[in-house]
């Protein structure tokens, strides 16, 4: 018996240093390997250190309103579209406006969406933010149409009002707010009524919350599977977030037809394209698409109005106007939303100059000519939205805030990609903008604020401010 343990220990270190043996040779040979084949006329640049390549300097943190050091260098010495090599993969980056927009129209034709695959192990096989081909359209319908009968809904609108004004009443007796953290409040006490029915009293909530954090602070750590990494803490949480909303089904099963529910979730029991796994995910994407981004959005908004005091006037003053039309206490409803004009310019500067997501993956599924230079068939892709949004060519004054530009600037056209495009744009974008623009509706109308000069939202790539934004409050009236 000794004999045989002793040999099963030699055979298991003998196959535990092959195995790393095989995963560093494969890592090598594919840093080096584009380098020794003739690929044809690929985009000139470099590939950097063996292994690593250029992903640490890529990395480096930076003002996101700013293109960041690496690629203002590249692009000074290689043009708009370079090659290099990026999260252990040889790539093509582009910030040029013209590829970008043809990566994004030929999803699933041409190029797929491939992140890391430590990603895929956080978000699971099922998300809708890793899925491609016929799963992915499956999946972006479902979320297409709950989109279009949340819209229609009053009590949608009326629930983001109430938890903006809730949120807003707790600031009565305080001169300053970590504005990052009553943000994220705000668009998880939404997000998690408009999804699961839950309110913020609920225990429910509250461990879905505890979860969810240390769930979001894995999606942006190293990537090691070991007890106590916050990787590993992520996945764990993950498993428990959908263990309760599994739950959660399964009551709403039970009590099928005497429910008076109108969430995501009560529409989404009754889709049948989609098996019990996915459905479980799509609530998991839903609760990620509407608490991180839309709470990021709301402070780049208040960030750029502290710095634009024009702006900031000209919005109050049309939200003055909305509300003088209003009954006192009247909620505020889906025509008003469209009233708020100079509201959507300023939510549209602030994703074009904080630029919340700075850049997505994409894969070659065959090789493509694109102008003078290929790209290769199994390369990685990353269209750079921010260097198309800080494109001086593109935007005049780009390193600027100024709403005043979306007067006559489509939202829709080639260079404003912030909720990307093709079919991977945003199905959420619209009810993002109206979070932030009733949010912004009852701030502009009690408060003034300043913030802390040195609290920049800075890329890392992902967005946040290094403080959390604080901001020092005063009372207004009306």
């Amino acid at each position: 018996m000794p004999e045989l343990l002793s040999s099963m220990a030699g055979g298991f270190w003998l196959s535990l240093v092959v195995g790393m043996f095989g995963f560093l040779f494969g890592l090598i040979l594919n840093h080096f390997l584009p380098l020794l084949l003739r690929l044809g006329p690929v985009p000139r640049g470099t590939f950097g250190w063996p292994i690593l390549g250029e992903t640490l300097r890529f990395l480096k943190p930076h003002p996101s309103n700013s293109l960041g050091a690496f690629l203002q260098d590249h692009c000074f010495r290689y043009g708009k579209v370079f090659k290099s090599h990026l999260f252990l993969s040889p790539t093509v980056v582009s910030c040029d406006q013209e590829l970008n927009y043809f990566i994004l129209q030929n999803e699933g034709k041409l190029f797929e969406c491939s992140y890391p695959k430590p990603i895929h192990g956080i978000l699971g096989k099922n998300s809708m933010l890793v899925a491609v081909g016929d799963t992915h359209k499956r999946l972006r319908n479902v979320a297409l149409s709950l989109v279009t009968i949340t819209k229609a809904k009053p009590e949608f609108l009326h629930d983001i009002e109430t938890t903006a004004i809730r949120i807003l009443h707790s600031w009565k007796e305080k001169s300053q707010v970590i504005f990052c953290e009553e943000a994220r409040k705000f668009t998880f006490n939404v997000i998690v009524k408009q999804v699961l029915g839950l309110t913020p009293d609920e225990p429910q909530t509250t461990r879905i919350l505890e979860d969810f954090l240390t769930f979001m602070r894995g999606l942006i750590s190293l990537p090691l599977y070991i007890p106590g990494t916050p990787y590993a803490r992520a996945v764990q949480a993950r498993s428990r977030i959908c263990s309760t909303v599994k739950a959660i089904i399964e009551e709403r099963k039970r009590n099928a037809g005497n429910s008076r529910k109108s969430d995501f979730l009560e529409i989404l029991l009754t889709v049948n394209t989609l098996s019990e796994e996915e459905k479980v995910s799509f609530v998991l994407d839903s609760l990620l698409g509407g608490y991180e981004t839309t709470s990021l959005l709301m402070a780049m908004v208040v960030h750029f109005l502290c710095q634009s005091p024009l702006a900031l006037q000209q919005l109050k003053v049309e939200h003055q106007k909305i509300r003088s039309m209003k009954q006192k206490d009247e909620k505020l409803n889906w025509d008003d939303y469209k009233k708020m004009e100079f509201t959507q310019n300023v939510i549209n500067e602030a994703l074009r100059y904080g630029n919340i997501v700075k850049f997505v993956h994409r894969k070659a599924l065959k090789d493509v000519k694109y102008r003078d230079y290929l790209i290769p068939s199994g390369w990685k892709v990353l269209p750079v939205f921010s260097a198309v949004h800080l494109d001086p060519t593109l935007h005049a004054s780009a390193f600027q805030f100024h709403p005043w530009r979306w007067e006559s600037q489509d939202q829709m056209c080639k260079k404003f990609t912030a909720f990307g495009g093709g079919a991977r744009y945003c199905p959420g974008s619209e009810l993002a903008k109206v979070e932030v623009a009733f949010f912004l509706h009852h701030l502009v109308l009690s408060f003034r604020w300043r913030s802390i000069e040195d609290d920049l939202p800075l890329a890392y790539p992902y967005v946040e401010f290094q403080k959390g934004l604080v901001l020092l409050l005063d009372h207004c009236s009306i």
